[in-house]
């Protein structure tokens, strides 16, 4: 399977925003984007003029890349939520919230997305009491997510739980740290998604 390995923080600078996509890095002064606040290459610090095209992409890029997901994949995501019924745009974020490894790390049980993804696939997880190994998973009201066991010893899921203070938890999720579970109170909605992202131009340029 596709997939990106190369330098995380070159996303970022790509960007031109914190996409957190190292943990606990992200909040120190060794991120890139604070240290070089422009994008990579050698023309990186140019002033290049830019389409409407350009930014919609620029856009698309953004969520893509913060979720973690590939270009085939995100597509499909936004064929679904344009499918329900309700603004396609808060209807796709609102998928991409609800995946089982965004939800991981939204609890605070990964310092990251990447590294929560790695969790959910070496079974760390149940759903509902069952094995959940599938990062997609799409999460619903009333779902209860718990670490195994087994696991509750692991020393980076520990330290991700004693740092979430940091980052929050959303109002739809509900952290109970001891007993390392979440539950799932209510679907995600616009207003619960703080990061800086304009849907309307990711519906924009798929509907060309």
């Amino acid at each position: 399977m596709a997939r990106y390995t190369g330098p995380s923080c070159r996303l970022c600078r790509r960007e031109n925003m914190e996409l957190f996509l190292k943990g606990e890095r992200c909040y120190t002064d060794k991120c890139a984007i604070k240290r070089r606040n422009y994008p990579p290459g050698q023309h990186g610090q140019g002033r290049p003029k830019v389409s409407n095209y350009g930014v919609q992409l620029r856009e698309k890029q953004k969520v893509r890349r913060i979720y973690g997901i590939l270009e085939k994949q995100f597509r499909s995501y936004f064929q679904e939520a344009d499918r329900l019924k309700g603004v396609t745009g808060e209807n796709l974020l609102s998928l991409l919230e609800r995946r089982l490894d965004n939800v991981v790390y939204r609890l605070g049980f990964a310092a990251s997305r990447t590294e929560a993804r790695i969790l959910v696939r070496h079974n760390h997880f149940t759903l509902n009491g069952k094995k959940a190994n599938i990062p997609s998973i799409q999460l619903r009201a009333g779902d209860v997510v718990e670490l195994k066991e087994k696991s509750r010893k692991i020393a980076c899921i520990n330290e991700s739980l004693d740092a979430v203070v940091r980052r929050g938890i959303p109002q739809w999720l509900e952290l109970e740290k001891d007993a390392y579970k979440g539950v799932v109170k209510t679907l995600p909605v616009r207003e619960d998604i703080t990061m800086p992202i304009q849907e309307q131009l990711i519906v924009e340029l798929y509907s060309k």
